[in-house]
């Protein structure tokens, strides 16, 4: 007889279900959530053990890759898939959750995610940790503003480096005010300087990758774009076809349809990494709106923003930018936006960019 497991994972304990080819329980217990003692637990199965399924989760990339070393056939199990599999039972207990993991892994009917490696979890916190500072500090001068408008003081259209002058000089005739502000003013330029010491860092690794190099060479799509692409797909090869990257990342259009009645075609899924897929739209922006060359792409998206609107268009071009990326990744091929452009006209304009980034990192 073949077994199959189901692992509910949590942060201290983790719920273990054993269950038969015939669909009988052989084993159920909780143990530590621990590689080594999962891997214990089902150590007099192991002869027979097919497949021991757990849920993607924030633990995944450890446990996943741990209870490989431990020899477990561990198998990453879709979040979606699994929620929806669950959904039929009437009580949501961890043992439950365990028992439902284990038919799944018997039956087959799950889908498999991509655990990445461990430099692209490392460049992912980088962004992430990246944007968090950067929402903070605006939250941060945003407070700022809000809260001065109580004394009537609008503080209206200021630089970024001449906030601190305008907020002292606006209040400077109160001293409790003031005294409060100056704390303020100290976090904000606090947070700012360590937002671009992360920000200096995503360049540096993103000027030192030539697949993000290469990247770059696209109008639009910049260091930050470039990393969070590469990070997210981390193979290329686990994409049959580049055009699946869109639906990836949630860039197509939903669909509903039953019988011969009911066919809707909706707006994006918005289903995936959200990062990535605003990563791409604000490089698709930028292309539409700040790039001023010939592209053939931006030729494209300005056509169909006279037709449907330019958020759709935006849509559009980030849609086309994720399926041209992995295609270049995918086949070592360089971007070539204007078909009447030389070989010195490309260096040139690559040469261009990168002194524009050496300028922004110092």
């Amino acid at each position: 007889m073949e077994y199959f497991t189901g692992l509910d994972v949590s942060i201290d304990e983790t719920a273990i279900c054993v269950v038969g080819d015939d669909g009988k329980i052989a084993f159920e217990t909780a143990v530590e959530t621990d590689p080594a003692a999962i891997a214990a637990a089902l150590r007099p199965y192991a002869d027979r053990m097919r497949r021991v399924g757990h849920e993607a989760g924030s633990l995944s990339p450890w446990l996943h890759t741990e209870l490989l070393a431990e020899g477990v056939p561990a198998v990453c199990l879709e979040t979606r898939h699994v929620r929806a599999a669950l959904s039929a039972q009437r009580n949501k207990t961890d043992a439950n959750d365990a028992l439902g993991i284990a038919h799944i892994m018997r039956t087959g009917w799950f889908r498999q995610a991509h655990v990445k490696t461990d430099a692209c979890y490392r460049i992912r916190l980088l962004l992430v940790q990246r944007r968090n500072l950067k929402r903070k500090f605006l939250d941060l001068e945003n407070a700022i503003r809000h809260s001065l408008k109580v004394f009537g003081i609008r503080l209206g259209k200021v630089s970024r480096g001449g906030m601190e002058k305008a907020v002292r000089e606006s209040v400077a005739g109160d001293a409790m005010t003031a005294g409060l502000m100056d704390c303020m003013l100290r976090a904000r330029a606090a947070l700012w300087a360590e937002y671009l010491t992360l920000h200096k860092l995503v360049v540096q690794l993103a000027m030192r990758d030539e697949l993000c190099r290469r990247f770059m060479a696209i109008p639009g799509v910049g260091p930050v774009t470039a990393l969070s692409f590469s990070s997210a797909i981390d193979d290329p090869q686990r994409f049959r076809r580049s055009r699946n990257v869109a639906a990836y990342f949630g860039l197509t259009a939903k669909r509903w349809q039953s019988g011969t009645s009911i066919d809707v075609q909706g707006r994006i899924s918005k289903a995936g990494d959200p990062d990535v897929r605003r990563a791409l739209y604000e490089a698709a922006s930028a292309m539409l709106t700040r790039f001023k060359g010939i592209d053939m792409i931006k030729t494209w998206g300005l056509k169909l923003a006279k037709t449907k609107c330019h958020a759709k268009a935006r849509v559009a071009v980030a849609r086309k930018l994720a399926v041209v990326m992995h295609a270049m990744w995918r086949d070592g091929t360089f971007y070539v936006g204007d078909p009447n452009a030389s070989a010195d006209d490309i260096d040139t304009m690559n040469a261009a960019k990168r002194r524009r980034l050496s300028r922004a990192n110092s």
